[in-house]
């Protein structure tokens, strides 16, 4: 009996753009790998969801929805003219599928807890090189791409510029998910504008006010959803407990975790040992690991771990001050040293309940891969040139503001 055969012309339907076509087999293989399927098993958001209910969406969905607005560059530039071949629209549009593919559970929390001294970005990377082999090759354009180092460099900036289809995307999905409208974007019309000059990714003039509708969004969404402060005190506190428990773990203490989970928690892992053992472990530890985890530290033994645990679980989060100045330090001093008497606290687990950091918005850099403007004469000019939106050039200032976070209450 013949083996039955998969259809790979599929469609997808996204709340979003609507119908998506899988444009060909070997992306439509690259999706149904285990890898990329980790995707729908990490957030795209984090734990924004305790702020805003609706952000419950995941990596998938985003690789999903930059693969069609890529397509859709692609398509708008070739009938403008640019001449793409089909080896290079396929590379395109696999490099930002796969760009986001090395994301950890919860998006950023385990770069910066018990997964260390290696990117996302980097362990993307690592994921593509190894398909590639399993594809025989059929990766290694996209991966040029994906580096920087193909020889058009406007076929990288649709990935990574001020204006890539990550940034499209990401803003109007997390827009969507979140309700929070300010961040809307015009995708479509922002992708009809697109042009390439030089060999550089422009916007034609008449799409400016577009591009200024963007940089908005995109200002009014970090201050709003991105750097909102619940969801800092949220994130903080998540990578608090994975450093306590793996703190706990390095001293010999063992937990009742997933595989993987418990893998990372008991080794030292960075760019120099992260192996091809360390990679395919890594492919199987997402969002669940964790979730499951910290409710069982609920009732660890550790104090530490189970009241962060219980913080975390429970919502009961802790408090945050937010100035646009440093906080002085006696301000400090005296914070700190009422939260150590009132929760009998040592200096070395007040490090777990107290935070103080800060946060930087800037929305647009008009240094660093600028977004420039195609005049009908031919010649190009940065956006924050070309605007006679004055707001425009504040938004290329960094806007940094300060925050101590604490306990209020108690378990």
């Amino acid at each position: 009996m013949a083996a039955k055969k998969t259809n790979k012309l599929k469609i997808l339907n996204d709340p979003i753009y609507g119908f998506i076509t899988i444009p060909n087999a070997l992306i439509f293989d690259l999706i149904e790998h285990p890898y990329f399927q980790r995707l729908r098993r990490v957030s795209q958001m984090g734990l924004s969801y305790m702020v805003y209910p609706g952000a419950h969406h995941t990596r998938f969905h985003h690789a999903i929805g930059c693969m069609h607005l890529m397509k859709e560059a692609v398509r708008v530039l070739k009938f403008k003219g640019v001449e793409i071949s089909e080896d290079e629209e396929n590379a395109v549009c696999i490099a930002i599928l796969l760009h986001d593919i090395g994301h950890g559970a919860f998006s950023h929390a385990l770069e910066h807890s018990i997964v260390t001294g290696i990117s996302h970005e980097e362990i993307s990377l690592k994921f593509m090189e190894i398909l590639n082999e399993e594809f025989n090759g059929g990766l290694s354009l996209a991966i040029e791409i994906f580096k920087g180092n193909y020889h058009r460099n406007f076929l990288y900036q649709l990935i990574s510029s001020q204006l890539d289809m990550d940034r499209l995307d990401y803003l109007k999905r997390d827009s969507f998910y979140t309700g929070v409208s300010e961040g809307n974007v015009n995708s479509d019309r922002l992708i009809k504008m697109l042009n390439v000059k030089d060999d550089n990714l422009v916007v034609e003039e008449k799409g400016i006010y577009s591009v200024e509708k963007f940089l908005v969004a995109r200002r009014l969404m970090y201050w709003q959803v991105y750097l909102h402060k619940t969801g800092l005190v949220a994130e903080n506190l998540l990578v608090n407990v994975l450093k306590r428990a793996k703190e706990l773990a390095m001293k010999g203490e063992k937990f009742a975790v997933s595989t993987p989970l418990n893998y990372f928690l008991h080794n030292q892992i960075n760019n120099e040992n992260f192996t091809l053992e360390t990679l395919n472990i890594f492919s199987k530890l997402d969002d669940f690991d964790v979730l499951l985890a910290i409710k069982e530290w609920t009732n660890h033994e550790d104090k530490i771990l189970s009241y962060l645990s219980k913080m975390l679980i429970d919502r009961k989060l802790l408090r945050i001050k937010i100035k646009n100045k440093p906080f002085e330090s006696e301000e400090v001093i005296k914070v700190k040293t009422k939260v150590q008497e009132e929760f009998n606290l040592s200096e070395k687990e007040m490090e777990y309940f107290f935070i103080q950091d800060e946060i930087s918005n800037q929305a647009y850099d008009s240094i660093k891969n600028q977004i420039h403007i195609l005049f009908k004469s031919g010649k190009t000019k940065d956006i924050a040139k070309a605007s006679d939106n004055l707001n425009l050039q504040a938004l290329s200032t960094p806007v940094v503001k300060y925050f101590i976070s604490y306990p209020k209450t108690w378990f």
